[in-house]
Protein backbone atom coordinates (compact mmCIF):
# COMPACT_ATOMS: atom_id res chain seq x y z
CA UNK A 1 0.00 0.00 0.00
CA UNK A 2 1.55 3.69 -0.89
CA UNK A 3 2.25 6.17 2.11
CA UNK A 4 -1.05 8.34 0.74
CA UNK A 5 -3.16 5.03 1.11
CA UNK A 6 -1.99 4.77 4.66
CA UNK A 7 -2.41 8.20 5.74
CA UNK A 8 -6.13 7.94 4.25
CA UNK A 9 -6.46 4.29 6.61
CA UNK A 10 -5.10 6.79 9.22
CA UNK A 11 -6.95 9.58 9.29
CA UNK A 12 -10.61 7.24 9.00
CA UNK A 13 -9.10 4.97 11.56
CA UNK A 14 -9.08 8.67 14.23
CA UNK A 15 -12.14 9.16 12.87
CA UNK A 16 -13.83 6.00 13.70
CA UNK A 17 -12.09 6.03 16.79
CA UNK A 18 -13.28 9.40 17.72
CA UNK A 19 -16.97 8.15 16.58
CA UNK A 20 -16.26 5.35 19.34
CA UNK A 21 -15.14 7.40 21.88
CA UNK A 22 -18.68 9.41 21.77
CA UNK A 23 -20.90 6.13 21.14
CA UNK A 24 -18.90 4.83 24.65
CA UNK A 25 -19.65 8.00 26.40
CA UNK A 26 -23.62 7.63 25.16
CA UNK A 27 -24.16 4.65 26.30
CA UNK A 28 -22.26 5.01 30.09
CA UNK A 29 -24.18 8.78 30.34
CA UNK A 30 -27.66 6.18 29.24
CA UNK A 31 -26.79 3.69 31.89
CA UNK A 32 -26.36 6.27 34.59
CA UNK A 33 -29.37 8.51 33.30
CA UNK A 34 -31.53 5.14 33.74
CA UNK A 35 -29.86 3.81 37.16
CA UNK A 36 -33.08 2.04 38.79
CA UNK A 37 -35.17 1.38 35.75
CA UNK A 38 -35.49 -1.58 33.60
CA UNK A 39 -33.35 -0.18 30.95
CA UNK A 40 -30.17 -0.15 33.17
CA UNK A 41 -29.20 -3.87 33.04
CA UNK A 42 -29.01 -3.87 29.52
CA UNK A 43 -27.03 -0.27 29.47
CA UNK A 44 -24.53 -0.64 31.71
CA UNK A 45 -23.83 -4.13 29.07
CA UNK A 46 -23.91 -2.27 26.32
CA UNK A 47 -21.38 0.37 27.95
CA UNK A 48 -19.08 -2.14 28.87
CA UNK A 49 -18.67 -3.95 25.85
CA UNK A 50 -18.84 -0.71 23.53
CA UNK A 51 -15.37 0.12 25.68
CA UNK A 52 -14.19 -3.41 25.05
CA UNK A 53 -14.42 -2.82 21.43
CA UNK A 54 -12.83 0.33 21.73
CA UNK A 55 -9.87 -0.91 23.07
CA UNK A 56 -9.86 -3.85 20.57
CA UNK A 57 -9.65 -0.88 17.46
CA UNK A 58 -7.04 1.28 19.33
CA UNK A 59 -5.35 -2.18 19.38
CA UNK A 60 -5.66 -2.74 15.65
CA UNK A 61 -4.74 0.97 15.38
CA UNK A 62 -1.10 0.09 17.25
CA UNK A 63 -0.75 -3.07 14.77
CA UNK A 64 -1.45 -0.72 11.92
CA UNK A 65 1.54 2.07 13.41
CA UNK A 66 -1.49 4.45 13.49
CA UNK A 67 -1.02 7.06 16.34
CA UNK A 68 -4.02 7.93 17.97
CA UNK A 69 -5.09 12.19 17.59
CA UNK A 70 -5.72 12.97 20.86
CA UNK A 71 -7.61 16.33 19.86
CA UNK A 72 -9.91 14.94 17.19
CA UNK A 73 -10.74 11.96 20.54
CA UNK A 74 -11.28 14.81 22.87
CA UNK A 75 -13.17 16.87 20.59
CA UNK A 76 -15.47 13.63 20.29
CA UNK A 77 -16.32 13.15 23.94
CA UNK A 78 -16.84 16.76 24.14
CA UNK A 79 -19.47 16.89 21.21
CA UNK A 80 -21.04 14.31 23.29
CA UNK A 81 -21.44 15.90 26.18
CA UNK A 82 -22.96 19.07 24.19
CA UNK A 83 -25.59 16.58 23.16
CA UNK A 84 -26.91 16.31 25.98
CA UNK A 85 -28.38 19.99 26.04
CA UNK A 86 -31.06 18.78 23.07
CA UNK A 87 -34.19 20.05 23.22
CA UNK A 88 -36.23 17.24 25.15
CA UNK A 89 -39.80 17.83 26.06
CA UNK A 90 -39.02 19.12 29.22
CA UNK A 91 -36.85 22.05 30.44
CA UNK A 92 -34.39 20.51 33.49
CA UNK A 93 -35.37 16.70 33.20
CA UNK A 94 -34.87 13.79 31.58
CA UNK A 95 -37.78 12.73 29.58
CA UNK A 96 -39.00 9.59 27.70
CA UNK A 97 -38.04 10.99 24.57
CA UNK A 98 -34.19 11.49 26.01
CA UNK A 99 -33.77 7.81 26.61
CA UNK A 100 -35.42 6.45 23.37
CA UNK A 101 -32.93 9.12 21.86
CA UNK A 102 -29.58 7.70 23.83
CA UNK A 103 -31.05 4.23 22.70
CA UNK A 104 -31.60 5.06 18.96
CA UNK A 105 -28.45 7.06 18.49
CA UNK A 106 -26.42 3.62 20.05
CA UNK A 107 -28.82 1.18 18.32
CA UNK A 108 -27.29 3.30 14.91
CA UNK A 109 -23.60 3.45 15.74
CA UNK A 110 -23.78 -0.76 16.59
CA UNK A 111 -24.75 -0.56 13.36
CA UNK A 112 -22.32 2.01 12.18
CA UNK A 113 -19.91 -0.53 13.86
CA UNK A 114 -20.56 -3.67 11.77
CA UNK A 115 -20.28 -1.45 8.68
CA UNK A 116 -16.68 -0.30 9.82
CA UNK A 117 -15.51 -3.64 10.84
CA UNK A 118 -16.36 -4.96 7.74
CA UNK A 119 -14.91 -2.01 5.90
CA UNK A 120 -11.81 -3.01 7.57
CA UNK A 121 -11.26 -6.69 7.07
CA UNK A 122 -12.33 -6.84 3.49
CA UNK A 123 -11.98 -3.07 1.89
CA UNK A 124 -9.08 -1.91 3.63
CA UNK A 125 -7.72 -6.07 3.60
CA UNK A 126 -7.18 -6.03 7.14
CA UNK A 127 -8.29 -9.46 7.66
CA UNK A 128 -5.37 -10.08 5.53
CA UNK A 129 -3.35 -7.42 6.93
CA UNK A 130 -4.35 -8.62 10.62
CA UNK A 131 -5.22 -12.10 10.74
CA UNK A 132 -4.74 -11.96 14.62
CA UNK A 133 -7.91 -9.66 14.45
CA UNK A 134 -11.27 -11.92 15.01
CA UNK A 135 -13.28 -9.69 12.21
CA UNK A 136 -16.21 -12.34 12.48
CA UNK A 137 -15.55 -12.36 16.14
CA UNK A 138 -16.43 -8.75 16.25
CA UNK A 139 -19.23 -8.46 13.98
CA UNK A 140 -20.92 -11.78 16.01
CA UNK A 141 -20.33 -9.47 18.93
CA UNK A 142 -21.98 -6.24 17.53
CA UNK A 143 -25.17 -8.25 16.60
CA UNK A 144 -25.20 -9.41 20.27
CA UNK A 145 -24.68 -5.53 21.46
CA UNK A 146 -27.67 -5.39 18.91
CA UNK A 147 -30.00 -8.27 20.00
CA UNK A 148 -29.48 -6.64 23.54
CA UNK A 149 -30.54 -3.17 23.34
CA UNK A 150 -33.53 -3.98 20.34
CA UNK A 151 -35.77 -4.81 23.39
CA UNK A 152 -34.71 -1.76 25.49
CA UNK A 153 -35.08 0.30 22.57
CA UNK A 154 -38.79 -0.61 21.21
CA UNK A 155 -39.66 -0.43 25.21
CA UNK A 156 -38.54 3.00 25.12
CA UNK A 157 -39.96 4.26 21.81
CA UNK A 158 -43.27 3.16 23.60
CA UNK A 159 -43.36 4.83 26.23
CA UNK A 160 -42.28 7.96 24.35
CA UNK A 161 -44.34 7.09 21.85
CA UNK A 162 -47.64 6.28 23.45
CA UNK A 163 -50.90 8.00 23.51
CA UNK A 164 -51.88 9.18 26.63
Amino acid sequence: MSGGMETLLGIYLNDQLAMGLAWRELARRAARNNRGTEFEVPLRELASAIAEDVETFRGVMLALQVRANSVKAAFAVAAERLGRFKPNGRIASYSPLSRFWELEALAMGIEGKKILWTTLRDTANLGKRLPDVDFEGLLVRADRQRSLLEPARVRAGEEAFARR
